[in-house]
């Protein structure tokens, strides 16, 4: 074990799909409980981490603007359901003996803090595991638009992409067993080839600023120590 990490600050993205585990819908409390012993494993080595969750697993307002909701309302609803993903996430990671702050984008004082950029790096210098919820706050931007902004905004070493696949590949290994998995990628060449790996706004954002994206599979125990902590190279890097 390295004694200083390889990455000191992260922004973990999961979606909200992460949390169902083997359900169709909602919350499975076990994949909690393994998110939040991964996260814990990283905070105890000096790792200060910030998340962001989606909200896929209870609502999709891009699904309902296409059924002739309005978009703007549906984006509002999806904001709404990863708040939900996050206080779920909080509880849990404070059973596990972390100190948490759910930090949103729109103002929902009653149950989370005010997203505010000073705060949020205050919280990670003193140890606090943040969640920033509700996206931007603003309609039409996805969570990993949200991922990139707020990984800039506080500083991070690095944008990790969580999902249930092991990086980046040229088609979906789940249909395709011939499937080829990258294991670089340049920003330019995710945008250019369609890469399914965040949206076009959120690569732009990060080619922008120079933040590297790492694309993993988070069913895998111990991967983000290896990645984060000892600098292991696995799943993809976007840089």
């Amino acid at each position: 074990m390295s004694s200083k990490p390889f990455y000191k600050r992260i922004l973990l993205k999961l979606s909200g799909e992460a949390l169902m585990g083997d359900q169709d819908f909602g919350i499975d409390p076990k994949m909690l409980d393994f998110v939040a012993k991964e996260v814990n494993n990283l905070v105890q080595q000096g790792v200060q981490v910030a998340l962001v969750i989606g909200g896929g697993n209870i609502f999709r307002g891009v699904s309902l603007a296409s059924g002739g909701m309005d978009r703007v309302a549906g984006d509002h609803m999806g904001m709404l359901a990863t708040v939900i993903n996050s206080l779920a996430m909080q509880n849990t990671l404070e059973n596990h003996g972390m100190d948490v702050r759910v930090m949103s984008a729109l103002p929902i004082q009653q149950m989370c803090d005010d997203y505010v950029k000073r705060d949020a790096v205050r919280h990670l210098q003193q140890g606090r595991v943040i969640i920033l919820t509700a996206g931007t706050g603003n309609p039409f931007f996805t969570t990993d638009s949200a991922a990139s902004l707020r990984g800039m905004e506080i500083g991070a070493d690095v944008v990790i992409k969580a999902t249930n696949v092991d990086g980046v590949y040229d088609s979906d290994p789940r249909n395709n067993p011939d499937a080829k998995m990258y294991s670089n990628l340049s920003y330019d060449q995710v945008i250019a080839e369609k890469l399914n790996v965040m949206d076009t706004t959120a690569i732009v954002l990060c080619r922008d600023q120079e933040m590297p994206i790492r694309v993993c599979n988070m069913n895998h125990s111990g991967l983000l120590e290896k990645i984060v902590v000892d600098g292991e190279h696995h799943g993809t890097i976007v840089e």
